[in-house]
């Protein structure tokens, strides 16, 4: 599994960082970003509750 963040659709609430910051962190600019687009498989889970609560889609996951 591979994520990436559509900054230009990020709005920097933070919810993807609050429920996997393993995977995702909120940069200087105040947008979410990946510190790895590999997905480990037992974070699989985390991830797909972050794209469902991102609030403008902007998490992108190819399988």
């Amino acid at each position: 599994m591979k994520v990436k963040v559509n900054r230009d659709s990020c709005i920097g609430c933070g919810a993807c960082a609050m429920i996997c910051d393993e995977v995702f962190e909120i940069d200087d600019e105040g947008i979410s970003t990946v510190k790895n687009e590999d997905v480990a498989e037992d974070k699989k889970q985390e991830v797909q509750d972050a794209v469902d609560s991102c609030p403008t889609g902007a998490i992108e996951v190819e399988e």
